[in-house]
């Protein structure tokens, strides 16, 4: 069956769980360690996606494989808790599954987020980067294979993968909080092996800011489909590849639920104005 009608399906069982959401639904991905920011959704409904037909089983650490409904300061938000990634096995039309579901859903605006290293030596761990742009080195597309006309075209435009309008938004945000929100470019790699120090090296030579194992593929199919994005990093670690320190998924996830608390602050702002 072609993935298209396993979204459809699953976005049918979905709605029976959640809801009919409004045309103004907000899409959000929370990443590794970031789950906790569903807490501030008002009248929630969710949904294991588990029980979703045709939905990938993720097992990655920290990520609970939920969707949930409700509202942020009124606005309608419909939450992934659990993305897949392609270290997991998941093919990139796969780890594309989701962002999929969300708009077979009726989103019209995705917010990711993820935890993410940074490469910048003047970022600090626990700091949050709004991306700008992207360099996809998973060596992988979830568009690759029979375009789906319906969905997008042969060959989406990618010069705005990110949107200004919703960047402006979330700088102003940031900016009226208090918070410091960071810009940068995004590296997405296949993991799970973490960077060595000449891969960061090549890294920063590149023009990247921050690396992850998520976010690209998600937001290449966001576009193909035409989907405004925004995408912030919780960055966990900083890679200084002169005295490059060991990192452990606990340290990720330890960081990453430290700044929980800040990007959820962000986020309550950012949502209602996008």
């Amino acid at each position: 069956m072609h993935i298209t009608e396993d979204v459809k399906r699953a976005a049918q069982v979905a709605a029976a769980v959640v809801g009919q959401m409004p045309a103004n639904t907000v899409g959000l991905v929370s990443g590794t360690g970031l789950g906790g920011i569903g807490a501030a959704l008002e009248n929630r409904r969710e949904a294991a996606t588990a029980d979703l037909p045709g939905f990938p089983r993720t097992t990655a650490p920290g990520h609970a494989g939920r969707l949930a409904a409700g509202e942020i300061a009124g606005r309608p938000v419909l939450l992934l808790s659990g993305r897949l990634h392609l270290y997991e096995g998941h093919s990139p039309r796969d780890v594309a599954f989701g962002v999929r579901l969300l708009a077979g859903l009726g989103i019209r605006t995705l917010v990711l987020t993820n935890a993410a290293g940074a490469l910048d030596p003047h970022f600090a761990a626990g700091g949050l980067m709004r991306i700008t742009d992207h360099i996809n080195l998973t060596g992988k597309n979830p568009l690759a294979g029979p375009n789906d006309d319906g969905a997008g075209p042969r060959f989406p435009d990618m010069s705005r993968a990110y949107s200004p309008r919703l960047g402006a938004i979330a700088d102003a945000a940031a900016l009226s909080l208090g918070l410091r929100l960071e810009r940068g470019v995004y590296a997405g790699v296949l993991g799970p092996s973490l960077e060595t120090p000449a891969e960061t090296r090549m890294l920063r030579r590149l023009g990247a800011d921050a690396v992850g194992m998520s976010t690209v593929t998600e937001v290449i199919a966001a576009r193909h489909m035409g989907l405004d994005v925004l995408a912030i990093s919780c960055l966990t670690n900083v890679n200084l590849p002169d005295c490059m320190a060991e990192t452990t998924l606990e340290d990720v996830l330890a960081t990453a639920r430290r700044a929980e608390g800040d990007l959820a602050r962000l986020l309550a702002a950012v949502v209602p104005a996008c």
